[in-house]
């Protein structure tokens, strides 16, 4: 055992505990309640939680000396049962802690109550709820009592031993709250015998059960100076037992939790059962003494042997400790009468007639993992430890007894836990010294699982030593087995892959170029490939399937999200001359690729020989660029474009050319390509049509009429008829058509001028026959011409008709024009006398000299000018030029104040008649004079649109309501919030 301070200690905790009321006979303890029993019938309370003490007398009025056979009270120590013997015979009491009086229990008078089962799950302050009494006659006895009632609620019968009758000298009892109902549980111990009784629903029921079904006992014979049964408490809830009988002490651990099919038998809740010989509490041939009282600790047997106590281990049944008491002189010669315990403090006590001793424990599982390990319970030792030194032992020495009996694994997962007593140095040679290599790699990956993340130094030279470990075993196997390979279920098979688990639980602590040395140097090239993948060498993975020939996985690795775009363009011309078909499935598959970038691997494939019916991949995904992606990039239209021109169907090429692919967008192009190059092209390549299509593209009309006629003069007519805008040119086009059609037909002289006459009705009267005779040779006769001729006389004979009747039109539109001029020569409104100005409100006819005159402008007598509008509004000149400017945009404002500066410097030369209106002889002057024309101007710029009803008004709704140089008022508007808010007065107002 570990040296340091004992793990149970004595002290004196009270000396003449009973006051003079006789000698100590029994004792009990709970929640730091002390509750003793004298010989005189004194029962004595020590609350030491509180500080106070006080004692009640039960032999009174009861004839002769009565003694206290036994007290109990419940583990929170509010609840007491005593039990009081002399000459009238056994009576049992009951007081609580806040009463001053015991209460009899009438219902037990006679009876001897030696043990008493608490329900300790469902007790509380004010009531004890069920618990069971055991007597000396053999009976068992449910009661239970309220504090408030005073007295017991019910007493009921329960069992009685028939079969043997003995005193019940121990009892406890537990309850678990299961899916169908609460179970009890509950032990009972004669001197001989050990009860176990358990079942569903409520004590009465449980017990009359056993009515019917055999009774669960254990018989261990002996005599024994006190039976008793002891259950300790760990968070409310018993986990092992004890009893104390005659021929030792029979123990075990509890399991309230089973269910179990069997209601009958201890075997439902009592496990791990041992008997602690008392031969082995004394050296060898000594006299064995049988302990005379018992208390029970989590690991440890307290024995009253004499007047010692002696503590022994429960687990390794070695005695650990002699507990010695400081007796007085008087009590020295009868000894330690008993111990017991207080479950709910963790404490234990020890009483002689006269002082009570404090038992404390100090830590008493600290040295439980070392019991455990010299009992080579290697799991309950680990449970036990406190620290990594104490594991490091446990581990060792499991380590070392798995290394004797050469179950070198096991050992290796066990050194691997080591951290401390052993260095990691001496670990590997033990087992290289043996020649395990295998054993030697399952250390090192353990390790590993061990170490902490800051250890990176150590974690990579153990993740490199582990790999070559690996390729070691790898290449031993396919030595030991050339085929190992080709079988799955091989080991060869199996460490591959576990491996393979391995690279890719360690690539992030693995240097990257030592492992791909590694697994170079050692072949393994599937390997290699697949931890550049873990580490994001795609390049190294696609390039290896390049090699192999294995295209489709190389375009798997591609797509992946992580790879980067660039390794597309870099081994595209591979993968395209590999395989064309998955390749371009694989671009078309793939996101945000830019296809310029494929242009060089699309022209390797296009300059290599293909099958005549065989499909073109590098044109399918052209179009699927160019169609689906709506790709703009002239390169990629150019490409397609020159694909195009040399397959020998022409049609595909034409269909491209006539594809409006900007079609669309705003002020964008018709077509991407290059036309000079695609011209270019389909000149080399002899695609005529296509000329001719890239010609009228380029509105180079006449080279394309020119190389149509070459090749149908159906396609020249429809290209001539495309020029619309140009009659000039598009007489040209068809003149070159004529004269090829004429010079085609020389061969037959009226066949010809008849096929002549019919190409000139398809020109919808844009040729003439005059147009085309100088097309004929001189030596036709007129004749064949007769009907043309006279047909285009007639024609030119309805023009000028036409354009006679177009001159007459003019004529009279003329004159109607010009008396509209007169009449608006003569225009005049109506004024009424009381009509007011629109902007200053004054009258119109207000005499000039209270108004004031318009500068350049002249009065018409005491009148000052005014502008009428058709509208109905009036407004004085001077009111209408200031209502303007103020209205209008500043540039504007300028040039009319700039009209009026200048009109008023004229103030000489002539001025308007009477309200601005011309006389009949001005009307006729062509030509009017400067101050006129300024005046014109200034009209135009102030009166073209009544101001109140025009686009000035409208203007104005977007305008703010206060102009910024308005803002100086807005302060005035504001209101001011009082600061003075504390002076304020409340003035009612009268109703």
């Amino acid at each position: 055992m570990e040296q340091g301070r004992q793990v149970f200690e004595v002290d004196l905790l009270e000396r003449y505990a009973a006051k003079g009321r006789g000698v100590i006979t029994c004792m009990t303890a709970g929640n730091d309640v002390i509750v003793i029993g004298t010989s005189k019938g004194w029962v004595i309370r020590h609350d030491f939680g509180v500080g106070d003490s006080y004692e009640f007398d039960l032999s009174a009025g009861r004839p002769g000396e009565q003694s206290i056979h036994r007290v109990f009270v419940d583990p929170g120590g509010s609840h007491c049962i005593a039990t009081v013997v002399g000459a009238g015979g056994a009576e049992t009491f009951y007081t609580h802690a806040k009463w001053t009086k015991p209460r009899v229990l009438s219902k037990l008078k006679g009876l001897l109550v030696n043990a008493v089962a608490w329900n300790k799950q469902q007790i509380t302050e004010v009531s004890t709820k069920e618990f069971i009494i055991g007597t000396d006659n053999g009976q068992l006895h449910e009661l239970a009592v309220d504090e408030k009632d005073k007295k017991e609620k019910y007493i009921k019968f329960l069992f009685e031993l028939t079969e043997l009758p003995e005193a019940f000298m121990g009892l406890q009892m537990e309850t678990a709250s299961l899916i169908n109902g609460t179970r009890y549980y509950v032990m009972a111990v004669t001197p001989t015998r050990l009860y176990s009784f358990t079942g569903f629903g409520s004590l009465e029921a449980v017990f009359s059960s056993y009515l019917h079904r055999t009774v669960h006992f254990m018989e261990l014979p002996g005599e024994i100076p006190n039976s008793e049964l002891h259950f300790f408490i760990k968070q409310r809830r018993a986990v092992h037992f004890a009893w104390l009988s005659g021929a030792g002490i029979y123990h075990g651990s509890l399991n309230f939790g089973a269910q179990h099919s069997s209601l009958n038998g201890d075997e439902n809740f009592v496990e791990s059962k041992a008997l602690l010989d008392y031969s082995k509490l004394v050296s060898e041939g000594a006299e064995v003494v049988k302990p005379s009282s018992m208390a029970l600790s989590e690991f440890h047997f307290l024995l009253l042997i004499g007047n010692k106590v002696k503590v022994v281990n429960r687990i390794s049944e070695h005695i650990l400790e002699e507990l010695q008491f400081d007796q007085t002189s008087d009590a020295a010669p009868k000894g330690i009468i008993g111990l017991c315990s207080d479950a709910t403090a963790g404490l234990f006590y020890a009483y002689d007639q006269n002082s009570i001793f404090q038992v404390s424990v100090n830590d008493e599982g600290r040295d439980m993992w070392k019991v455990y390990l010299d009992m080579k319970e290697y799991a309950a030792a680990l449970a036990n430890c406190r620290d990594p030194l104490q594991r490091d032992q446990v581990y060792l020495m499991q380590a070392e007894a798995a290394f004797s009996s050469k179950d070198f694994l096991r050992a290796a997962s066990f050194y691997a836990k080591i951290n401390y007593i052993l260095s990691f140095e001496e670990v590997t040679l033990k087992f290289i010294t043996a020649g395990e290599q295998d054993s030697l790699r399952t250390f090192l990956l353990r390790k590993l699982d061990s170490l902490a993340k800051d250890d990176k130094c150590q974690i990579t030279m153990i993740s490199t030593w582990a790999t070559e470990l690996y390729l070691d075993k790898i290449n031993r196997l396919l030595l030991e087995d050339d085929s190992a390979w080709e079988n799955h279920n091989s080991e060869y098979q199996s460490i591959i892959r576990e491996f393979r688990a391995f690279l890719s639980d360690s690539k992030d602590v693995l240097d990257e170029t030592t492992t791909m040395k590694l697994l170079e140097s050692y072949g393994r090239a599937e390997e290699l490939v697949y931890f550049a993948s873990l580490k994001g060498q795609y390049d190294i993975v696609v390039h290896h399937y390049i090699q192999q020939g294995e295209a489709k996985k190389a375009l798997e690795v591609l797509q992946k999200p992580a790879v980067p775009v660039d390794l597309q363009y870099k081994f595209a011309p591979d993968l395209i001359a590999l395989d064309a078909y998955e390749t371009v499935e694989s671009w078309m598959a793939t996101k945000n690729l830019n296809p310029r970038k494929l242009i060089p691997a699309m022209m390797r494939y296009s300059s290599e020989p293909h099958a005549k019916n065989e499909t073109h991949e590098v044109i399918k995904y052209l179009e699927y660029c160019v169609h689906r992606l709506h790709n703009e990039d002239p390169g990629i239209h150019n490409l397609l474009l020159s694909l195009y021109a040399k397959q020998e169907d022409d049609s595909a090429l034409l269909r491209f050319l006539q594809c409006k692919f900007g079609k669309g967008q705003e002020n964008g192009p018709d077509f991407f390509y290059d036309p000079k190059y695609a011209l270019r092209l389909c000149l080399k390549e002899k695609r005529m049509r296509a000329c001719v299509h890239i010609y009228s593209m380029m509105s180079m009309h006449e080279e394309a009429v020119a190389l149509a006629l070459q090749v149908d003069p159906e396609l020249a007519m429809a290209e001539a008829d495309k020029v619309e805008d140009d009659e000039d040119l598009r007489k040209k086009l068809w003149l070159m058509i004529a004269k090829h059609v004429v010079e085609q037909e020389k061969g037959t002289k009226r066949e010809n001028i008849r096929k002549a006459i019919a190409f000139l009705k398809e020109t919808d009267g844009l040729l003439k026959i005059e147009d085309i005779l100088p097309f004929f040779p001189d030596f036709a006769l007129i004749d064949d011409f007769k009907e043309a001729i006279c047909s285009s006389l007639e024609d030119y004979n309805k023009q000028i008709e036409q354009l006679k009747q177009e001159m007459n039109d003019a004529t009279h539109g003329a004159d109607n024009i010009r008396s509209d001029i007169n009449a608006l020569a003569q225009r005049y409104a109506i004024i009424d006398r009381d009509e007011e100005c629109g902007v200053c409100r004054r009258k119109i006819l207000t005499a000039g000299r209270e108004y004031g005159t318009a500068r350049g402008f002249t009065s018409v007598g005491p009148m000052p000018p005014f502008y009428v509008f058709p509208c109905g509004h009036a407004f004085h000149a001077q009111c209408l030029i200031a209502h303007v400017t103020r209205c209008t945009d500043e540039a504007h404002a300028e040039y009319i104040l700039d009209r009026q500066k200048q009109l008023s410097l004229m103030g000489g030369e002539a001025r308007r008649d009477s309200n601005g209106a011309l006389s009949p002889e001005d009307s006729t002057i062509p030509s009017m004079s400067p101050a006129d024309k300024l005046r014109s101007q200034l009209d135009d710029a102030i009166a073209s649109e009544c101001p109140f009803c025009g686009e000035l008004m409208i203007k104005e709704i977007s305008l703010p309501f206060i102009l910024p140089e308005e803002s100086q008022h807005v302060v005035s508007w504001e209101i001011k919030q009082n600061v003075h808010v504390g002076s304020q007065r409340n003035i009612p107002l009268p109703v």
